[in-house]
């Protein structure tokens, strides 16, 4: 008995060691959403389409607040010109 109680503690502290976590960014093989977006601004911006590069980095951070890309997204909407009003992208 002693040693499934040991064995068992055993397994709760090198649990967290087992767990999955996310890597970094660059070391991610899947793209998010968040990064779409954000290569899909920069494919308007490089195509000089000012209107949808701004649509789509406001989608960015309203309603679909991509956490890595929000700041970056802000610093070129303002750069843009942009005004954030809170009501959401217009498509």
């Amino acid at each position: 008995m002693l040693v499934r109680v040991a064995l068992a503690a055993a397994t709760l502290v090198l649990a967290p060691l087992q767990c999955g976590h996310t890597p970094e960014a660059e070391l991610r093989e899947d793209e998010t959403p968040g990064d779409a977006l954000w290569q899909l601004a920069l494919t308007f911006h490089d195509r000089h389409n000012a209107a949808a590069e701004m649509v789509t980095l406001k989608y960015l951070v309203d309603p679909y607040p991509a956490r890595r890309w929000e700041s970056p997204a802000r610093d070129e909407l303002a750069r843009l010109g942009a005004h954030l009003d809170g009501g959401g992208p217009v498509l």
